[in-house]
């Protein structure tokens, strides 16, 4: 039996409280909760998980699509403004070292089970999470990485990647996921050295970004034939 008094006190915890201190809790808890149990359910069974009032949860996050998308801003977002960017455009360093360097400290950000917990479940319910975070890579990591690749290989600049490049930076990047998808989600049998798995697939990815090079310089070296 739970005493009135013990009632209270929790009560009293909680109005005491600071606002800042107060969403943060909500969005740690709905986070808990979302990678383990998905995105099902209203707001009035959301907010009797995380041990407020309906109304309560309101004062913060007017709907449950807000609170959404600030766990996809925390867990998603935050994550990448560690200035990755202006690391793989140090072009004072060999492209391979940074390479190496960002999908180590990418995956060490993202190889979590409830990171990839969250993103699973998001995509089997349609949310917008997933939408945003694929925009997300293919703007912010991606088309960098395509970008540097031309660079270093001598290749005019682009305004934004070819079909080609694009999927096999696609190719490449999901190959390291799903490592994480089968390390952390399944538990299946992986290569324990990450460090070996990313320095491997980026020979392979490299490798194929050469060859398409290789083929954009022998096509500007073939002259137009003028139809008539």
């Amino acid at each position: 039996m739970i005493r009135k008094g013990s009632v209270r006190q929790t009560r009293a915890r909680h109005r005491r409280l600071p606002p800042d201190d107060r969403r943060i809790e909500f969005v740690t808890k709905a986070t808990e909760l979302f990678s383990e149990e998905g995105f099902g359910g209203g707001t009035r069974a959301l907010a009797r998980k995380l041990g407020v009032t309906q109304p309560l949860l309101y004062r913060y996050f007017p709907s449950k699509d807000e609170l959404i998308k600030e766990v996809y801003r925390k867990v998603y977002l935050d994550p990448l403004e560690t200035g990755w960017e202006k690391l793989l455009s140090d072009r004072s360093r060999p492209l391979r070292a940074r390479l190496q360097e960002f999908y180590e400290a990418y995956t060490n950000a993202i190889f979590t089970r409830k990171w990839l917990r969250i993103y699973l479940y998001s995509g089997l319910k349609g949310l917008d999470i997933n939408r945003w975070y694929v925009g997300m890579v293919k703007d912010k990591i991606l088309t960098r990485i395509i970008r540097e690749c031309r660079h270093d290989a001598g290749l005019e600049a682009q305004s934004k990647p070819s079909p080609a490049e694009l999927e096999l930076a696609w190719v490449f990047h999901g190959g390291i996921f799903y490592y994480g998808v089968r390390k952390y989600i399944y538990e299946a049998p992986v290569l324990e050295d990450k460090t070996q798995m990313i320095g491997d697939a980026l020979d392979v990815f490299l490798a194929g970004f050469s060859r398409i090079a290789e083929d954009c310089a022998h096509r500007r070296r073939i002259p137009v034939k003028i139809m008539t």
